[in-house]
């Protein structure tokens, strides 16, 4: 399978969410591959139809849901209809560096984008460890994990975790550049919800997804904490849960 058919049988088409697709596929350094219908990463779901519901549940299998937004976002805005159903709902908000709202629209824009994401990571420590410890727990699956437009919070989550377990930057990179083909529909969407009429336009740095910030933002992590995996210890993961870890995402 090519790399564009790969990309296209990764993403989930649902009526009323944008950006959903499975994380599985993707290679690992020293051969396999991340297992489909474990991980998926969205933008938010909270307009998800009852039709979109039934694919979400019955279809992939979700059990757990990591929202990744700020407390009062995810308190304005919600999970919909999928608030009515026995999913695990978890928020772990990703939020910038001490002192800024952890909802506020940051000033930054192109190559910039890797600072704000690092910003963000050095804040968010306690989350995204815990997504990593439910994301390492085979009874939580599958996950899906998610905050508004699902490139930023939910881009700097997937990166961490797929280089914890050995994807490539190029293929994390390009992953996180598909949200790129979303933009203009989640822009459209996010425009008429309350908590997001502050957003810039879908041409705004800002709403970019240039596989070059990936890059930037792993080549850091890796200079300066041994990459996903050794970030993770030094929040407090363990050796057998980062096992358990790879053990969960990746398939040999």
């Amino acid at each position: 399978m090519t790399g564009r058919s790969a990309d296209a049988a990764r993403w989930v088409e649902l009526a009323e969410v944008d950006n959903v697709r499975d994380l599985g596929g993707l290679p690992v350094r020293g051969g396999g591959a991340t297992r489909r219908g474990v991980l998926f990463r969205a933008s938010t779901v909270q307009e998800a139809t009852p039709a979109d519901v039934e694919v979400l549940l019955d279809g992939l299998g979700l059990r757990t849901l990591v929202d990744l937004r700020g407390p009062r976002e995810s308190a304005r805005e919600g999970h919909g209809l999928l608030e009515r159903t026995g999913l695990s709902r978890v928020n772990l908000p990703v939020r910038q560096e001490r002192g800024v709202a952890a909802d506020a629209v940051p000033d930054v824009s192109g190559s910039r984008l890797a600072d704000f994401y690092l910003a963000m990571l050095a804040g968010s420590g306690p989350s995204v460890l815990a997504a990593a410890r439910i994301v390492a727990d085979r009874e939580r699956h599958a996950v899906l994990f998610h905050c508004a437009v699902g490139k930023d919070r939910t881009g700097l989550l997937a990166a961490v975790l797929l280089d914890a377990v050995g994807v490539p930057a190029d293929a994390i990179a390009e992953d996180y550049a598909l949200s790129a083909s979303r933009t203009a529909r989640i822009g459209e969407r996010l425009a008429r919800l309350p908590s997001y009429g502050r957003l810039p336009a879908v041409e705004h740095g800002l709403m970019s997804a240039d596989p070059a910030v990936m890059h930037r933002f792993l080549e850091t992590l890796r200079t300066g904490s041994g990459g996903g995996a050794g970030w993770l210890l030094r929040q407090g993961l363990t050796e057998a849960e980062l096992q358990d870890l790879r053990a969960a995402l990746v398939e040999p």
